[in-house]
């Protein structure tokens, strides 16, 4: 069964989600499952109070009793969109970010495992493109004061139009994350792991933002110059402190230059 709705509660927030269950067909001849025990298996969340991965756990075993004979395997997967509320980077003003998310439960004999996914967007700004621009205005710098400056005309003139000959391209990017809970995990901490992926890139997307707010986001943008290599190697380190059995990192870059876009790829373990 796929598209299912029903409000969960996550780190404390009612979502709308939308649920996919899934149980195998063990016996070749079976024409289907039983959808009604499905469904209301997994309408009952809405009752259940903060989603936690015990519930998951109860909720894929539940469905596994629900089709004696018929099933050895069960999957759950519920994606939603967390809201938090964010703190602007200068005015301190508070905004809400709404962030795309997931949770996938699968139990077999092996047991269970449950994934945590979400997604953030983050600038990025291209260290060529940065390069190269830097170089237009050193050029346009010597053409203007062949014969130097003092401290209060340079000032005066990087201020000025003339000196911001060029600037850098920039994108809004998105970083995928995967992790796999271990068997300990008592919460799904969507928060924490949004945190740590935005410390990482140090450039997310802001909700309220004033002037001041806008220029510390330029400042941070300039001191955080990184191809979407760079951006994939920083969350590889921030997500190798955390507690997890596995994770994985999917980083874009819309590109501004290009019709396409930068794509890499990382993981911690390798298969």
């Amino acid at each position: 069964m796929d598209d299912i709705a029903v409000p969960v509660v996550i780190a404390g927030e009612r979502c709308a989600s939308r649920v996919s269950a899934q149980v195998n067909l063990i016996d070749a001849d079976a024409r289907g499952i039983h959808m009604s025990r499905l469904y209301s298996l997994v309408s009952a969340i809405a009752t259940r109070g903060s989603l936690t991965p015990k519930i998951v756990r109860e909720l894929l075993s539940e469905m596994l009793k629900s089709h004696p004979k018929l099933a050895d395997r069960a999957r759950l997967t519920i994606d939603f969109e967390l809201l938090l509320e964010r703190r602007a980077l200068a005015s301190g003003q508070l905004g809400w970010r709404s962030y795309r998310a997931s949770i996938d439960g699968q139990l077999s004999e092996q047991g269970a495992a449950l994934k945590m996914s979400v997604e953030v967007l983050y600038s990025s700004t291209c260290p060529s493109s940065a390069a190269l621009a830097r170089q237009l205005v050193a050029a346009q710098f010597v053409e203007d004061f062949p014969e130097g400056a003092d401290q209060q005309t340079v000032a005066s003139w990087l201020n000025s139009e003339r000196g911001m000959r060029a600037t850098p391209h920039a994108q809004r990017s998105s970083a995928q994350v995967e992790v796999l809970l271990p068997d300990a995990a008592s919460a799904f901490d969507f928060p924490a792991l949004i945190d740590c992926v935005e410390a990482a890139l140090k450039t997310p997307v802001q909700a309220a933002v004033k002037r001041a707010d806008e220029q510390a986001f330029a400042r941070l943008n300039g001191e955080n110059l990184m191809f979407c290599e760079d951006a994939a190697r920083r969350l590889q380190i921030a997500l190798g402190a955390l507690d997890m059995l596995d994770f994985s990192a999917r980083v874009r870059h819309f590109e501004s230059l290009h019709a396409h876009n930068a794509v890499a790829f990382v993981r911690k373990q390798q298969s």
